[in-house]
Formats: C-alpha cells, structure tokens, sequence
C-alpha cells in the first residue's frame, strides 16, 4: 500500500488529529479537506488543503490570522510555530531585540487588528525584524493580503513536513 492510499484510509479523527495544524489552530480546514478524499497523490492532498484556505472569506482569513502568535513574545505556541520561532532563535534574543518584537507586536496589532505573520522557515532574527519594520508601514489592505500569502506559505510548509513523516509513521 503506498503512502497517500494510507492517507486515505485514515479515519476522519487520525486525519484531523494529523493534518489540523496545517494552517494555525484551524482543524476545520483539515476536516473541509478531509471530506475531498481520495487523493490522487501528495500534490492533490496539497492542492486540497490549499483551496479550501483560498476560498476563506475576509472574516474567516481574520479569524486565521489572530490564532497565529506574536513573534517572539508569545508564551503559548503550538509545536509547529514553538519549533519555528525557535530555528528562527526568536527564543533567543538579546534584551533590546525582545523589547523591539514587543513593541513592533504592539503597534503592528494596534495598526491592523491581527499578528504580524511571516514564514520564519530559513530566516534568522535579523530578517524577520527588517520585515517587521518594513510591512508595519503597509496599509490596511497591503498587509491584509501579505498575511494570507504568509499564512499560506506556513501551512505549504508544514504540510510538506506532514507529508514527509507520514512516510515514516503510518
């Protein structure tokens, strides 16, 4: 049996318990996808996930971005963004960088009303902070559609690292 027929034989439960954090804290996704199966393959079990993200409202891709943590500062985090932020070393920063993160957290959610949102994956502290200070000076809708692009970045990437375990596990 190869690997996306065992995928597909999960039940509803091993899935969602599985795949749930593709996209932060949002197993509704999951279990939307869930209900799309069989899956051809990997790309099509992607392709899945990533449509049911894409058809969001404005409301739900708001609701999305207020589960993801604060960089840096957050003291509760899922595995996945807790491993991030930490290749990242956001667990490791000096006095002055933590006290720029919480201010730039602070002004960027004041400005917005949703975390600033970026896929840590390969970048260290100093580029996540130029990001930081760059895309604070967005507008509204600028930085709106930036996060959906990240959002969507993050959960590309844990999918992809999802998909590589299950190889192994299952």
């Amino acid at each position: 049996m190869n690997t996306v027929d065992k995928v597909n034989n999960l039940s509803k439960s091993d899935f969602i318990s599985i795949f749930g954090n593709v996209f932060e804290k949002t197993s509704w996704i999951a279990e939307k996808t869930y209900e799309l199966k069989p899956f051809l393959n990997f790309k099509t079990l992607q392709k899945c996930f990533l449509s049911v993200y894409d058809k969001c409202n404005d409301k739900q891709y708001l609701e999305i971005f207020n589960l993801h943590p604060q960089l840096a500062i957050e003291k509760f985090m899922t595995n996945h963004s807790q491993k991030e932020q930490s290749q990242s070393k956001l667990d490791k920063c000096t006095k002055e960088e933590l006290q720029e993160f919480i201010q730039l957290n602070h002004d960027y959610d004041k400005k917005f009303n949703f975390p600033f949102i970026i896929a840590v994956s390969g970048l260290n502290k100093n580029e996540i902070l130029d990001n930081f200070r760059k895309r604070i000076n967005n507008n509204v809708i600028e930085e709106f559609e930036e996060a959906k692009i990240q959002v969507k970045k993050i959960g590309t990437l844990r999918l992809n690292q999802i998909l590589e375990k299950v190889n192994e596990d299952i």
